[in-house]
């Protein structure tokens, strides 16, 4: 009996068929690992909104006077119990709102900077940017004597002067983000340096005041403060949008992103200009709370797990870690003084950054 071969089906081109997908089922299985992509990133929203307000709760009814959710509802109308009124708006919703407002602009700082750059470590207070804020502060209670809004604007020009001095210095013949990310660890040091040699010039009772700053905190937070910074967030925010439609595009690389009318070298700065203001603002009004910016964005980008950082889920992160912290810093820790803000990020960023150190190559070859 002889064996006889069957005919080949034709293929939508008329050629020969294979056992590979067709067209059709390669873009339907695109279009659904798109849609589920879709649903993931908007679970992940929803979860971080829910946590969110589960944070601000319990920051809200937690303390020495503590409000029940009824009498908190109560306290938020004009009709509502004066003692309650007093504790909620005046002394834990200022607080509440500036460190949700801080850890918003860190997150997109560090959102920015690593997209940029490329590189897990590149975030506010690893390439000398709060340590530049924190010369100008220590420099305008130290040196010049000023207080209020005036440390304020001093540090944030010193974020971003210590910024422009790694952009010149980091340049040769284009943007490298290997020697950006060198030149602000060295900056680093000699604003640690110059803040060190302040101190130490100081008399003991100013040097407490300027201390009390750099340990990064929110308690003094006030309504005034809190409308200005949030009025920086809500420029910035559209702005970090827009450049981040851009810098996903710059991930297929320069020339695939240039023919689809994106500048690569005017992006990269204006991004990185964004970052600095976002996070000149955030230190300086609560100091160089740090490890929030470095470790927002890899937390969204495992919560999201398609390897990209979305700007929302990333903000979100950013607000869950840092009024999480302060509200540690405030409740669970022991002692009769809550802590800053800044020590308990820093106790939760420490590891962190050891582990990153320890199981991170940086990329050397990186533009």
């Amino acid at each position: 009996m002889s064996l006889t071969t069957p005919p080949r089906s034709s293929g939508p081109s008329g050629s020969s068929g294979s056992s590979g997908p067709t067209e059709a089922e390669i873009a339907g299985r695109v279009a659904r690992a798109a849609r589920a992509g879709v649903r993931r990133r908007v679970l992940v929203t929803l979860a971080l909104v829910a946590a969110v307000l589960v944070v601000a709760v319990l920051s809200l009814t937690t303390g020495e006077v503590a409000l029940t959710v009824p009498e908190l509802v109560g306290a938020l109308s004009p009709d509502g119990d004066v003692f309650a009124r007093y504790v909620l708006l005046d002394l834990r919703l200022p607080r509440l709102a500036m460190a949700a407002e801080v850890g918003a602009l860190l997150a997109l700082a560090g959102a920015l900077f690593q997209s940029v750059l490329r590189n897990p470590l590149a975030s506010p207070d690893i390439i000398g940017i709060s340590q530049g804020a924190t010369v100008g502060a220590v420099t305008a209670l130290l040196v010049l004597g000023w207080g209020g809004l005036a440390v304020a604007g001093c540090a944030a020009l010193g974020g971003l002067v210590v910024a422009a001095a790694n952009l010149l210095l980091g340049w040769r013949n284009g943007f490298s983000s290997y020697r950006f990310v060198l030149t602000g660890i060295g900056l680093a040091f000699v604003a640690t340096s110059v803040v060190g040699y302040l101190l130490t010039r100081s008399d003991v009772r100013e040097a407490q005041s300027a201390l009390v700053w750099m340990a990064g905190s929110v308690s003094g937070a006030d309504p005034a403060g809190v409308r200005h910074l949030g009025l920086v967030l809500v420029v910035l925010l559209p702005v970090g949008a827009l450049l981040a439609r851009g810098l996903g595009l710059l991930e297929m690389g320069d020339d695939t992103a240039a023919t689809l009318g994106v500048r690569p070298t005017l992006l990269r700065v204006a991004a990185l200009v964004t970052g600095v203001v976002a996070a000149a603002a955030a230190v300086s009004v609560a100091g160089p709370v740090s490890f929030v910016a470095l470790t927002a964005p890899p937390i969204a980008r495992r919560l999201l797990g398609d390897g990209r950082v979305g700007l929302v889920p990333t903000v979100l992160v950013g607000v869950v870690v840092a009024t999480a912290a302060d509200f540690v810093a405030g409740h669970v820790v022991p002692g009769q003084v809550s802590v800053p803000l800044g020590v308990v990020t820093g106790l939760l960023g420490g590891p962190y950054l050891v582990w990153l150190l320890a199981t991170t190559s940086p990329d050397r070859r990186s533009r």
